[in-house]
């Protein structure tokens, strides 16, 4: 079975993230509008009428703009914890709120959507639930972790399983420090409930990087307080001091903000 994975958007003007097979797939958050969704797909030759569900990871608006219409007017379960549900509905960018399109799903409990096996789990953020995902299909097992301000152990293990790792490299903590930010934001993002730092993401996956881990996409980077190079070579970098080549042992990816990755194809 061939498993296609594309970023449609990540930073912190919107996110959305594709996961599917030749004839079927789902999509993790859908904080971007419904035409430039249906437009990204179609160029990489993915119809609409493909998308089986929408998952999402917290309800802050840039996760979150289009399921209004997904859920209502498309039709598509929107899976999310209950919480979630209820501060999605609550939220400003909610013109159509969901109905009968809303699904609850419980962290740590697995759930199956055809061939793939989805289990949600707690990341620290400050949405008003916030979880990562886990999918596993066809011996392969992805890992998606959008928002979060540290790495607890329960993230940990879940890291530790994938295959594939979407991970946040938000900000370089220099750039971060210096810039025009107020210092109320600047200490939420950089609060264990807030965001991680380049630094710290690169020393969390040279200290834990596994033989079974073929790719890592950095996601989420920040407009104002990172550059795609420098989230990048900071991985990199702290890669190869623990003789972890990119490119040899992990290919490495640091996702555009506002435009589309690749179409990946993994058999």
């Amino acid at each position: 079975m061939k498993i296609r994975f594309m970023s449609l958007a990540s930073g912190s003007s919107g996110n959305c993230y594709y996961l599917g097979t030749d004839t079927y797939g789902i999509l993790i958050d859908a904080g971007i509008g419904i035409r430039t969704i249906k437009k990204r797909l179609k160029e990489v030759g993915i119809p609409m009428e493909h998308i089986v569900a929408v998952f999402i990871t917290h309800d802050h608006a840039d996760h979150i703009k289009s399921v209004g219409v997904l859920g209502e007017n498309l039709f598509l379960p929107i899976f999310a914890t209950s919480l979630t549900h209820v501060g999605i509905n609550r939220s400003y960018c909610m013109t159509q709120k969901l109905g009968i399109s809303a699904k609850k799903l419980e962290k740590y409990q697995p759930l199956t959507i055809r061939d793939f096996t989805i289990e949600s789990f707690e990341v620290p953020h400050d949405g008003t639930d916030n979880v990562g995902y886990c999918i596993e299909a066809d011996g392969k097992t992805f890992c998606f972790i959008t928002d979060l301000g540290q790495i607890t152990p329960t993230v940990e293990k879940y890291i530790l399983k994938a295959n594939y790792l979407v991970i946040e490299a938000n900000y370089d903590a220099e750039m971060l420090k210096m810039g025009p930010y107020p210092p109320y934001l600047k200490d939420r993002i950089a609060s264990c409930t807030g965001h991680m730092c380049n630094a710290d993401t690169a020393e969390f996956l040279a200290t834990h990087w596994q033989p079974h881990l073929h790719y890592i996409w950095l996601c989420h980077l920040s407009k104002d307080n990172n550059h795609p190079d420098l989230a990048y070579k900071t991985v990199e970098f702290r890669l190869k001091d623990v003789g972890i080549i990119v490119g040899k042992d992990v290919e490495l990816c640091a996702l555009k903000r506002s435009m589309p990755s690749e179409l990946y194809t993994f058999e």
